[in-house]
């Protein structure tokens, strides 16, 4: 969907508009949307009193909205939105962006955009009918070590690639409770679609199409009601394997990837330090050294022998880069370029997360 700004907002920031100022807005969205030339964060919508004096603290000049309903009501005015984007609850991503592309306002939805497939091309559709911008905020394909990733396998370091293992694993053997952990099927909840829908879109831009998954949903937790710890396997067209773990019970934590080629190997623990600066405070441009890591977190590439026996060798991580989603949806809103990750790109991850509930549910692998 190529979309470009009105001629009489090329030349001034375009104005954004928040919807929700939970952990992703205000971590993610808010600071990241700040920091990118040509955007200006103008609105930010949440009914919560404690987070509207939370958004004016750290925004002075952003506006608050108790209801996305004055945003639509904004639409085609002096003062309408040039993007909105949707960082509420997961039930509430398909009705809103529905409302966003309906009123002509190009939209950023986090993940997963939709609980099917169905419904995600349904919204791709929509923007297509409307003519109006539609993306997904899928971060996580701008980790450092996703990208040194991609830099591997690009150059041919590790050969023919056989099996890819990916781990998004946490130690929280206490229930946090909210909706995330709800297993009301309308809240969208479960490590499944939060964490899995990362690794399985990390593991199909890799790897391209699945056509085989296998999965293993569990709630391990006393009293949890969806899954927290969960392994899905992927058989991919090209005949590359992936396994895939995302886990909240997790009492020894694995190592971030392990990609097994037949030259080399490439395995890399830690997560990628951005989220973390962000909830620190810190912020992209007045950080010099923004996604980068020391490095005796470096990853090690090599064959025969394991890191901890001394194989491999240190393979500087390329710095992580959460900016570039937002860089890339400006230029695409200013220049009709394409958006950085589409809503047929979401509607193929989420066929393969609608796989792996069958699948963990039936015991059966399911093909695509």
């Amino acid at each position: 969907m190529n979309v470009t700004a009105p001629a009489t907002r090329r030349s001034a920031p375009l104005r954004v508009g928040l919807i929700g100022y939970g952990l992703a807005g205000s971590v993610f969205h808010a600071p990241l949307v700040a920091a990118t030339d040509g955007l200006v964060l103008d609105t930010v919508v949440t009914s919560d009193p404690g987070r509207q004096a939370q958004a004016r603290a750290e925004f002075p000049d952003v506006r608050i909205a108790a209801s996305p309903d004055e945003l639509w009501a904004r639409a085609g005015g002096a003062e309408a939105l040039d993007l909105v984007v949707i960082a509420s609850p997961n039930r509430t991503h398909v009705p809103l962006a529905t409302a966003a592309l309906t009123a002509g306002i190009p939209v950023v939805v986090d993940k997963p955009l939709a609980a099917t497939a169905a419904e995600a091309r349904e919204l791709a559709a929509l923007a297509e009918r409307t003519g109006t911008f539609l993306s997904v905020f899928q971060n996580r394909r701008w980790d450092n070590d996703f990208l040194t990733v991609r830099r591997l396998l690009a150059d041919g370091e590790l050969g023919e690639i056989q099996r890819f293992e990916s781990r998004f694993e946490r130690w929280r053997p206490q229930l946090k409770g909210g909706w995330r952990e709800s297993g009301a099927p309308e809240e969208i909840g479960g490590l499944l679609y939060d964490l899995g829908s990362h690794v399985v879109d990390q593991a199909l831009v890799l790897f391209g199409p699945a056509v085989r998954v296998y999965a293993e949903a569990d709630a391990r937790r006393p009293g949890a009601e969806t899954d927290d710890d969960t392994f899905i396997a992927l058989t991919h067209a090209n005949g590359i394997r992936s396994h895939l773990y995302v886990s909240a019970t997790t009492a020894q934590l694995g190592p971030r990837f392990r990609v097994l080629g037949s030259r080399a190997g490439y395995v890399k623990y830690g997560l990628d330090p951005q989220e973390g600066a962000l909830r620190e405070g810190l912020r992209p441009g007045t950080e010099a050294a923004w996604g980068e890591e020391p490095e005796h977190l470096w990853g090690l590439l090599g064959s025969g022998e394991s890191p901890l026996t001394g194989g491999g060798t240190p393979v500087p991580t390329t710095p992580g880069d959460y900016p570039a989603y937002y860089a890339a949806v400006a230029a695409a809103l200013r220049e009709g370029g394409p958006a950085p990750v589409t809503a047929y790109e979401a509607a193929h991850c989420l066929e393969v997360l609608e796989a792996a509930r069958t699948s963990s549910r039936d015991g059966v692998a399911v093909e695509l």
